[in-house]
């Protein structure tokens, strides 16, 4: 006999009180449950560089609730560590991570970036990257990593082909783990390695959770920065559908935009929290894996006559304007 209406309300709160209980029962010891998936709205903060705000801090001005760390290399070995010399667990970042997750938040780790010695290049093969990977996962219980490839790592078919296939890896050994990858793009979407680094990612079947652009450093462009990074978006949303076979809304919500706020590298580029809301409504109404920027250190007012740089915008702006507009993005 089917239940009325009463019995399958009663029902259906009963399941839900069962399954939140049984969710937070699984979840591992200080680790934080947040309302938006790891990864969505989680603003780059460089604890390394750039006078770092305290995560907490941050957290208490914005509503942000999430942060991408950046960034972890390789020691010079296929081994780990914040910025290839802090100690991976122990330490400051650590404590940070703590803090952070005992004020309800939860953290990315991001692997790579510009600089320094590449875990994806000195690990020799896609297993021993992935146990890299994993180490890392392990020691902090994350529940996503974002890859970071820039530089001469993109530049390389053989450093391409190895981050898939440790992320294929990782992937079958972690189920529901979140992995973004976080690449360069031209105006109109990825470059030859770029669109090479998703199409490998296909055909290995690799289901990622969020392709990834960092529309700035252009050399060169027309429009606001907020509409050519849509545009740029646009064609990561393009290059993603042909290379897994999505349709247009399947796409969208397999890839990410990761912006920078105010000057960026390239003396016509100047990001405002106008271009950052474009964005922010680009991102909403096709529901983006991710939304993010680089960085929380540079959200803020430079002091008088100092230009932009590692923790400064370079813009007049108040404090953290950008970090709330990220905050207030939910899929």
């Amino acid at each position: 006999m089917a239940p009325n209406a009463s019995s399958r309300t009663l029902f259906t709160l009963a399941a839900t009180v069962a399954l939140t209980l049984s969710g937070l029962a699984a979840a591992p010891v200080g680790q934080a449950v947040t309302a938006d998936p790891i990864g969505l709205n989680a603003p780059y903060e460089y604890l390394g560089w750039g006078s770092p705000q305290k995560p907490t801090d941050v957290m208490n001005a914005t509503g942000v609730k999430q942060f991408t760390l950046a960034f972890m290399l390789s020691d010079g070995t296929c081994n780990p560590k914040w910025d290839g010399s802090r100690a991976l667990t122990g330490g400051a970042d650590q404590s940070a991570i703590n803090a952070i997750r005992a004020a309800g938040g939860d953290v990315v780790v991001s692997f790579g970036g510009w600089s320094g010695n590449k875990l994806g290049e000195k690990c020799s093969s896609a297993s021993a990257l992935a146990a890299a990977y994993q180490k890392v996962i392990n020691a902090y219980g994350l529940k996503a990593i974002d890859i970071d490839i820039e530089n001469t790592e993109i530049a390389s078919s053989t450093a391409r082909q190895r981050e898939i296939s440790a992320l294929k890896i990782i992937k079958t050994n972690n189920p529901g783990i979140k992995e973004y990858v976080t690449i360069g793009t031209t105006t109109t979407g990825p470059d030859a390695a770029g669109t090479d680094l998703i199409r490998k990612g296909a055909a290995a079947g690799l289901a990622l959770d969020g392709w990834t652009i960092m529309p700035f450093d252009f050399g060169g462009h027309n429009g606001s920065m907020g509409s050519v990074s849509t545009a740029a978006a646009d064609g990561l949303k393009n290059t993603v559908a042909s290379a897994y076979g999505y349709d247009s809304a399947t796409a969208y919500r397999h890839i990410g935009i990761s912006s920078m706020n105010g000057k960026t590298d390239e003396s016509d580029e100047t990001v405002s929290t106008s271009d950052f809301t474009t964005m922010l409504n680009y991102a909403k109404a096709h529901h983006l894996a991710r939304f993010t920027f680089w960085s929380v250190n540079r959200d803020r007012q430079c002091p008088s006559g100092t230009p932009a740089g590692d923790s400064c915008s370079g813009i007049s702006q108040s404090a953290y304007a950008f970090t709330k507009i990220i905050a207030s993005y939910h899929g």
